[in-house]
């Protein structure tokens, strides 16, 4: 009686059969999948203790903030700090809270981001599927502004504003975070387009479609996660942003970030940090909740837009 052995791969007629299946996942754990989820626990404990800090303090009066430890639980939860930081705490002379830089932050906001995004995409699907004279040249322009410091442009900008009425208002901080915005955006949007099999846009073009009728029955159906990363990009600078609404917004139109960078550096009275941490975290809400309620669609809208050689 002989016994029939399997060997690694056999050979059978020119091809290489595998020598096993995939067999199932092992069910213990393992060094490398502990020294992983080991790694992922730091990280996060790394990134969360700072907000859970200034969460707690937040929610703590200033007399258990000099007698309490930065991470004990408030003993006495209280959402005065909330409030003050909101309609009462002084942005040098004016006692409003941050309510007003908040909705001055969303007036500047809202139309950057949509006009810049809108740009940006017709802009990066002309030059990637209609490829016009001089798109080349063009594009490389919009790439040298995407890594020059904007900081250069701020003295010729803020004459050039000065001159045809613009400077100090809000359609002024409009455009300039648009105009900033464009290079970046229009890089995003080409690279995902060029992604795109070419076959779509040349059937299109066969059945009699046009310019718009390609960008807006073809192509923006399909551009959902690039959407999303652009949007998240953009409300996260724009939000975030400091310098360029300081020289250009004016008083009427200063952002959130101003006057929470008035708040927490006043000199006046006490310093309230519970009121400072609140106004912080307040400052921070917008571009957070935009992650995390489109975040899933960011890596993928990262790697298909992602820059190809």
């Amino acid at each position: 009686m002989s016994v029939v052995t399997s060997s690694p791969a056999l050979p059978v007629a020119g091809r290489a059969f595998p020598a096993t299946a995939r067999g199932p996942k092992p069910r213990h754990l393992t060094a490398g999948r502990v020294g992983l989820y080991a790694f992922l626990a730091i990280a996060a404990l790394f990134f969360l203790l700072p907000l859970y800090i200034m969460l707690m303090t937040s929610l703590k009066t200033m007399d258990e903030i000099r007698v309490s430890s930065i991470f004990a639980w408030p003993a006495d939860l209280t959402f005065e700090a909330w409030r003050a930081a909101w309609s009462t705490a002084c942005t040098g002379l004016a006692c409003n809270g941050i309510q007003t830089g908040f909705l001055n932050s969303m007036q500047i906001l809202v139309p950057s981001v949509l006009i810049s995004i809108a740009v940006g995409s017709v802009t990066g699907y002309a030059l990637s599927l209609w490829r016009p004279k001089g798109a080349n040249l063009l594009f490389a322009v919009l790439l040298l502004g995407a890594f020059i410091p904007y900081q250069v442009f701020i003295y010729p900008l803020v004459r050039m504003f000065s001159t045809v009425g613009l400077y100090g208002s809000l359609p002024g901080i409009v455009l300039i975070h648009t105009t900033f915005g464009l290079p970046v955006m229009t890089l995003l949007f080409r690279n995902y387009y060029g992604s795109l099999p070419s076959e779509l846009f040349k059937a299109a073009r066969v059945d009699g479609a046009g310019f718009w009728q390609i960008f807006f029955r073809v192509l923006l159906p399909m551009s959902t996660p690039i959407l999303v990363v652009a949007a998240i990009l953009q409300v996260t600078g724009i939000w975030n942003d400091f310098i360029l609404g300081l020289v250009f917004a004016g008083r009427e139109n200063l952002p959130m970030t101003v006057q929470l960078n008035n708040i927490v550096n006043s000199t006046q009275g006490e310093r309230l940090y519970n009121v400072n941490m609140a106004a912080t975290i307040l400052t921070a809400l917008v571009p957070l909740v935009v992650y995390f309620v489109s975040g899933r669609w960011f890596v993928r809208g990262i790697a298909a837009g992602s820059v190809k050689g």
